[in-house]
């Protein structure tokens, strides 16, 4: 169970106790002779209170911490000279500022700025010792706004402590899942693979285990194309569809030489980009039907083509120079006859 207060919530109760502190203030200045130093202290109080309340972030900017240490300072040396000498045992009123400046404190440990805060209750226990001697750090509460700056000082650090922990425990879980999102992936990858294979290779396995390995010569050259269909699989798996897989078995059976590379860059297309390109690569396959060497290629991702689909007629070295441009010249026209299909299929369907 989680338990935790908004912070709406904290930011109100210590509104509400820096305002307290603000009218035990308005109560002196009936009966103390100098109200001016009382009246600047309570509007640096309420100025520096504001700000270090409601200014944004988790932590408090440097700069509101320092105006914030600043009127810790301030207040009492500016306050305690027209304090009444009695006010530790008679006026309890007229020190307002020493649980003003512990209320401020605590809000700057709060905002994680404990160094500020503890330079700001150390200053206010020497200037009070100076002023009222040792025994008024007890009676005029110096010691309870030192005591909230440890408890607040003890309390933060411990929920920045869970918090660390909170945020380890949250981030070993996303690792945990991203951990068994890619095992089910490898899984669902390796059973996907194996059912391809098993569906493509199971009839002519059957028919070894039939004939005893007594196969023709049309069966052991359907085997070699069965081998590279597998081969298929895992080198050029995300170039084949139904219809892919059949134009280049088609081409495979009438003799010719089909390479699939997957190089990437077609893992990261929408389903319809994929689908288009899967179409018209079995539309140039299928104008292939005379080439001996087909190659088919992914295209890195950044560039405008997804694939590249080249297919060459034999003499086999005369197709891939020309494939190549090189030797292709106005007075020689029999490599370009060398080239059956040479297209590049776009990554994006053009308007």
């Amino acid at each position: 169970m989680k338990v935790s207060v908004p912070a709406g919530v904290a930011t109100g109760l210590a509104a509400l106790f820096s305002l307290y502190h603000l009218l035990l203030a308005t109560t002196t200045l009936f009966w103390v002779g100098n109200v001016g130093p009382v009246v600047a202290c309570m509007v640096l109080y309420a100025a520096a209170t504001g700000t270090a309340l409601f200014v944004r972030g988790s932590a408090l900017p440097v700069w509101a911490a320092c105006f914030s240490l600043a009127t810790a300072i301030m207040m009492p040396l500016v306050a305690a000279p027209v304090s009444p000498a009695d006010a530790g045992t008679g006026q309890a009123n007229g020190t307002w500022w020493v649980a003003a400046v512990g209320t401020l404190m605590v809000i700057l440990v709060v905002r994680q700025r404990a160094p500020f805060a503890w330079v700001g209750v150390l200053v206010l226990a020497v200037t009070t010792l100076s002023w009222a001697g040792i025994g008024a750090l007890g009676d005029l509460g110096v010691l309870g706004s030192v005591s909230w700056v440890v408890i607040a000082t003890a309390f933060t650090a411990a929920m920045n402590r869970a918090t660390r922990i909170q945020r380890d425990f949250i981030r070993a879980e996303q690792e945990t899942v991203d951990w068994q999102a890619a095992q089910d992936a490898h899984v669902f990858e390796r059973q996907f693979r194996l059912s391809q294979t098993t569906r493509m290779a199971r009839p002519m396995l059957q028919r070894i285990i039939d004939s005893c390995g007594g196969l023709t010569d049309d069966e052991r050259t359907e085997c070699l194309h069965l081998e590279q269909a597998i081969r298929d699989e895992i080198r050029g798996r995300s170039l084949l569809s139904d219809d892919v897989r059949d134009e280049v078995m088609r081409l495979r059976r009438r003799g010719a030489v089909v390479q699939l590379h997957d190089d990437g860059g077609l893992d990261e297309l929408e389903v319809d980009d994929l689908r288009r390109i899967h179409s018209e690569l079995a539309d140039a396959l299928r104008q292939a039907h005379d080439a001996d060497n087909v190659i088919v290629r992914t295209v890195p991702e950044g560039a405008e083509a997804a694939v590249t689909v080249v297919g060459l007629r034999l003499d086999l070295a005369a197709s891939e120079s020309a494939a190549l441009g090189a030797g292709l010249d106005d007075e020689d026209d029999d490599d370009d006859s060398a080239v059956a299909v040479w297209l590049e299929i776009p990554r994006h369907e053009t308007v």
